[in-house]
């Protein structure tokens, strides 16, 4: 599947049960529009889910339902590796021995850790310290030189270099140095109740995002409601956030500029305008949740998908943790070296 020609390219998203339109136009959009452009490796991180309490019943249907949604709003599992993280150990493997590198200073000062303890404060575990080292392996595991973020996540990359860097300078060339891709447009969508905030899924309340499977109705409803200010004019700036937060959404999902969006609305009322922003966003989310619908109904589909993305990143992390333990001096028997041998004649990087 994969082109030597390419650069790697490793992202996740956890398995919450809620995919806003931050998630959707920061993450999952421009995953589709990159994997004709990279070797691209999408996981669902459940791993990562479970640093916060998790109904084990929720948390496998929410698993599932995320499957689904990739495919629906474009992954192709014949370009990308699609799979979910707990089923490839190699990820916990390489997340202990990273941690043998990993400083608790550099972990412990991270904004998510603070925030996320702020909120867990009857459940601050080691898992929500480490959730950043765990980020790391995820990355590293596979080669990734690309790594597309979210503005919030750029700290979190730059540790995972920062551990890259460190390990090859202890064993020698080992891991791709990660680079970070932040999308200049639509990469921090804000609260629709609280524009200064970033949209978030755990927001009180429940008009403050949109998610991606939300129908029609609610959608308007989120809408109208949305923050703005009083002076009637559509323009975006400074001084405008919960304006300038919808002409974002709007030039994404109706794919034109802000400059163009302006001129489009400028003889426009907030309620027009507001409305226009939820026609938009429902003429681009009705064909990807009709699709979702379909393929949540072909379970022995999206199973198949699965069981292949996680033979096909297996393949490549098991060869990346293998050239770690011997770099560690682990000692390393026979049925080792010969799966790295075998992983080398199908040309797995």
């Amino acid at each position: 599947m994969f082109d030597n020609s390419k650069k790697n390219l490793f992202s996740g998203i956890q398995p919450s049960g809620i995919i806003t339109l931050g998630n959707y136009i920061g993450a999952l959009s421009n995953f589709v529009k990159m994997q004709d452009d990279y070797n691209c490796i999408y996981s669902i991180v459940d791993l990562h889910a479970i640093t916060v309490r998790q109904d084990p019943l929720v948390l496998k249907k929410n698993s599932f339902e995320l499957a689904a949604l990739y495919i629906a709003c474009g992954l192709n599992p014949e370009k990308c590796i699609l799979f979910i993280q707990s089923h490839v150990s190699a990820h916990a493997e390489l997340n202990w021995v990273l941690n043998t590198i990993t400083y608790v200073g550099e972990v412990s000062r991270m904004t998510q850790y603070k925030d996320k303890s702020r909120k867990n404060a009857d459940n601050i575990n080691m898992g929500l310290m480490d959730y950043p080292v765990l980020q790391t392996a995820d990355i590293l595991l596979y080669n990734s030189s690309v790594v597309p973020i979210g503005a919030d996540q750029k700290q979190h990359v730059e540790l995972s270099r920062d551990l890259a860097i460190r390990f090859n300078g202890h064993y020698g060339d080992t891991f791709v140095v990660p680079e970070p891709v932040i999308n200049k447009y639509g990469a921090k969508i804000m609260s629709l109740a609280d524009p200064l905030k970033k949209m978030s899924k755990s927001d009180e309340n429940i008009n403050a995002f949109v998610a991606v499977t939300d129908d029609k109705d609610t959608i308007i409803r989120k809408f109208k409601r949305a923050v703005t200010d009083s002076d009637n004019v559509i323009k975006a700036s400074k001084d405008k956030p919960g304006i300038t937060n919808l002409l974002t959404i709007y030039s994404v999902f109706a794919d034109k500029a802000i400059a163009a969006a302006e001129k489009e609305f400028i003889n426009s009322n907030y309620g027009d305008f507001k409305l226009a922003v939820a026609e938009s966003v429902i003429a681009k989310l009705t064909p990807i949740q009709e699709e979702y619908k379909r393929l949540l109904a072909d379970k022995a589909y999206l199973n198949q998908v699965l069981i292949n993305g996680a033979k096909q990143a297996n393949d490549i992390a098991r060869r990346t943790l293998s050239k770690v333990y011997k770099k560690i001096g682990f000692y390393m028997p026979e049925p080792y070296l010969t799966e790295e041998k075998r992983l080398k004649e199908l040309g797995v990087k």
